[in-house]
């Protein structure tokens, strides 16, 4: 079996060993579809995409915590609204990775207001910026996936420097889970 790991940032999995293939995706789901589906289509070996990165916790969690995600939506995307405007349903809602986790909402917005953060919070346990993106270009291509976090801020007003304090120690955090379930062969 070949596994790809994925991150939007190298940061964030500094942890893991050379031996891990690893591709960066960049920031935000467009650079991360885009730059994931290309990849498999060189790739058509890789059987499963481990998307590996940081995650701003929306209920309390506390900060290093690792947790695998069991479904994403789209918090930036009203699919509903647009749905009802076109009279028939359109993609973008929400995808289940067939297994129990937490609820990951993905947007193109770096998330710090607390307003925000307690809207997320009602239908999501978690926010970042490329999960969503990584399900779906799966997803469309057949590939199992799976999505690992760390929560590294509380997205509210201090997260920009949370988020930058705790890399080192969610990448540590993360790589360690991935040995720890078997989805990493330790070095």
């Amino acid at each position: 079996m070949t596994t790809l790991f994925v991150s939007a940032l190298a940061e964030e999995v500094a942890a893991l060993p050379s031996t891990a293939e690893v591709l960066e995706l960049g920031v935000g789901k467009v650079s991360a579809a885009t730059r994931l589906a290309g990849h498999l289509r060189e790739r058509p070996d890789v059987d499963l995409v481990v998307n590996v990165g940081t995650a701003g916790g929306l209920r309390g969690q506390a900060m290093g915590t690792v947790v695998e995600v069991g479904r994403v939506v789209q918090h930036d995307l009203d699919v509903d609204g647009i749905s009802h405007l076109v009279g028939r349903t359109m993609p973008g809602g929400p995808l289940d990775l067939g297994r129990a986790g937490v609820t990951l909402a993905t947007g193109d917005r770096f998330v710090t207001d607390r307003a925000v953060r307690a809207s997320l919070a009602t239908r999501a346990d978690l926010v970042d910026m490329e999960g969503y993106a990584v399900v779906a270009a799966c997803h469309a291509l057949d590939i199992a996936v799976r999505v690992v976090k760390c929560v590294s801020d509380g997205a509210d007003g201090d997260a920009a420097m949370t988020w930058q304090l705790a890399m080192d120690h969610c990448a540590r955090a993360l790589a360690i889970h991935l040995v720890d379930t078997g989805l990493l062969r330790a070095r």
